[in-house]
């Protein structure tokens, strides 16, 4: 494509960009594009889809308010940014959402098309922010988006409502050009997305080379920007979400341990991407079965593992409620599961598309009866790939359920994701028991604590198991008191002693010093870049982020006992503080904030400094 004006791109290290628009203006569409691009270009990436919570709220209003954010970098990078550089929003409810979060000499891209009276209503404004001092301070650029991507499309067969729905495209070709992007990755991703509709590929491909010409040539643009690749390991990447990377985890363990995968599941945001992914996975030899409610489910997983398969089933809270008592049965028939919490904003229905991490004492104590279960939790969207592998083997080797912990924010999130040497993922496959001599279906492996798998129609090993507690050894029903407080007492010694065989709890940083910040799940990324923004101050600040929570690492409460200060930052009211306080009796500060959004760096610079400061003063 020719240029029309030479502008020479101004280096940025990274950069921070916000779509925002309505549910249906496809912003998840947009930011994915954007994502993708730039990780094909070789930029480090992190990203953050912000949907909305009403399924199909107006249009225009606020509580429809879709948004994407995308950090992409010439260096490491492990959040998707505190606050955007860049906003793009399609409409007035979109600014209204969005802007406080856009500091003031910030770019903002406004479609004007999107700030008629009867948008201006619905999002609550008296006046028009365009025209009313709202936007000064700001890079303010305005663009009738719908108005040009109706010109572009002027000859296009397709109806007057598809036209104006590729506007997102023509506002992604605006994008490219400001920042450098190439168009063939999004043109070759629209041709295969709407190969059945060749208007539709065609009108979408005009708009999206229409913005681009148009940022061109246009005199709105004195500046264009260029964020060269970032610094990587030789080897296959692929741009991933955790959801997709939690499935192949989860596959390549069934693989490697030469198990059936079964998945029941019923769907619930934002955990039904793992059912789609395995679904996908069926050629595979992957069976999945979506059930009518979340009780079937998990009975349908506890049965096909019964049956000597790896049954998953994954939810989110108001799942884990409703599987509960399933999950005891999987507990006292002491069987190989995995259950994946994919967390949001409860009580309830809560906040259905929100992050939070408040369902850390369910997963530990969400259960009737002493019901231990093993708990561990990935921490980024690439790192849900190694967490479905680890939950598998534990759950194999110790026969128990297992919970994975998810979230919001990393279920969705993406990251470049370095594709593992399949060679790494050898074969280890399970042993099941076959010798009928000294057989009982509760004997146990001196080692694991863990009762013996056998697959039904086994010569000589036919055996029942129950929800009923059970005779040690012979898994007869037993009501005897002594015995039920033994295998009350054997389950949860076989829990806790997978700590024997996990790894030793880390610090970034030193193993002592004045200040050590605690976090689990998918608050790693911004306790990591706080904790090297402190370190960087020449404070002596250590992180320690936790996947194994139940049981924890055996050292763990060493490293909290040798640092002065210890803060715990949770995206809840303090959950894995409670178990901190009461497990090691250790002092702790809480940083907790529960309002569906990731943590900023700053909010933890700012707890940080505050401790150190009160030492001080």
């Amino acid at each position: 494509m020719a240029e029309t004006k030479t502008l020479t791109p101004e280096r940025k290290e990274s950069v921070v960009i916000r779509f925002a628009g309505d549910s249906g203006d496809g912003m998840q569409i947009t930011g994915s594009q954007f994502t993708t691009t730039s990780a094909l270009f070789g930029n480090d990436i992190a990203t953050f889809p912000d949907y909305p919570a009403e399924i199909r709220a107006p249009a225009g209003t606020l509580p429809g308010v879709s948004a994407y954010q995308i950090h992409f970098s010439s260096g490491e990078i492990f959040t998707p940014g505190d606050e955007p550089d860049v906003l793009v929003a399609m409409n007035a409810a979109a600014l209204k959402v969005n802007l406080p979060m856009l500091p003031k000499g910030r770019t903002v891209i406004v479609n004007t098309d999107g700030f008629s009276e009867a948008n201006l209503s619905k999002a609550g404004y008296e006046k028009s922010p365009l025209e009313d001092g709202s936007l000064d301070g700001y890079h303010a650029i305005a663009v009738g988006l719908t108005t040009l991507t109706m010109k572009v499309l002027e000859n296009s067969p397709l109806s007057t409502k598809e036209r104006k729905r590729c506007k997102n495209f023509y506002a992604l070709g605006i994008m490219y050009w400001l920042f450098s992007r190439a168009l063939e990755p999004t043109e070759e991703w629209i041709g295969k997305k709407f190969k059945k509709r060749p208007d539709v590929v065609d009108a979408n491909l005009t708009a999206l080379k229409g913005g681009y010409a148009y940022a061109q040539a246009s005199e709105l643009f004195q500046v264009r920007y260029e964020v060269p690749p970032a610094p990587q390991e030789p080897g296959l990447y692929r741009n991933i979400t955790g959801n997709k990377a939690l499935s192949l985890g989860l596959y390549a363990a069934s693989v490697r341990a030469g198990l059936q995968l079964f998945m029941g599941s019923y769907p619930i945001t934002p955990a039904s991407d793992v059912l789609m992914e395995l679904a996908r996975l069926k050629p595979q030899g992957v069976i999945t079965f979506q059930a009518e409610d979340e009780m079937a489910a998990i009975c349908s997983c506890i049965g096909a593992a019964f049956g000597g398969s790896i049954g998953i089933t994954a939810t989110s809270g108001p799942g884990i409620a409703l599987k509960s008592e399933a999950m005891a049965l999987a507990v006292t028939t002491e069987l190989p599961l995995i259950i994946v919490n994919a967390q949001r904003g409860g009580p309830s229905t809560g906040l259905p598309t929100k992050t939070e991490q408040s369902d850390l004492l369910q997963a530990i104590w969400g259960r009737n009866g002493e019901c231990p279960i093993a708990v561990i939790a990935a921490r980024s969207p690439g790192d849900c790939f190694a967490t479905a592998m680890e939950a598998v083997r534990i759950a194999i080797k110790y026969m128990t359920p297992v919970i994975l912990l998810s979230d919001g924010y990393i279920a969705n999130g993406s990251e470049p994701w370095p594709v593992p040497d399949a060679d790494s993922l050898s074969a280890d496959p399970v042993q099941f028991h076959t010798e009928p001599e000294g057989f009982q279906p509760f004997m146990r492996n001196p080692e694991t604590g863990a009762r013996p798998w056998v697959r039904p129609g086994t010569a000589g090993l036919e055996h029942r198991i129950g929800g009923l507690e059970h005779m040690d050894g012979s898994g007869n029903v037993s009501y005897d008191p002594e015995n039920h407080e033994r295998m009350t007492i054997l389950r949860e010694e076989k829990i806790a002693g997978i700590a024997k065989d996990i790894p030793d709890a880390e610090t970034f940083g030193e193993d002592t010093g004045d200040l050590l910040l605690v976090g689990w799940g998918g608050t790693y990324g911004s306790l990591h870049q706080a904790t090297i923004s402190a370190q960087e101050k020449g404070l002596r600040v250590s992180q320690l982020h936790l996947r194994h929570i139940n049981p924890m690492p055996s050292n763990t409460g060493d490293l909290l006992k040798s640092f002065r200060h210890v803060v715990v930052a949770e995206l809840n009211r303090g959950q894995l503080d409670i178990l901190l306080r009461a497990k090691f009796l250790v002092d702790t500060v809480r940083l907790n904030k529960m309002q569906g959004q990731p943590f900023r760096v700053s909010e933890i610079l700012e707890k940080i400094e505050q401790v150190l400061q009160g030492e001080k003063g």
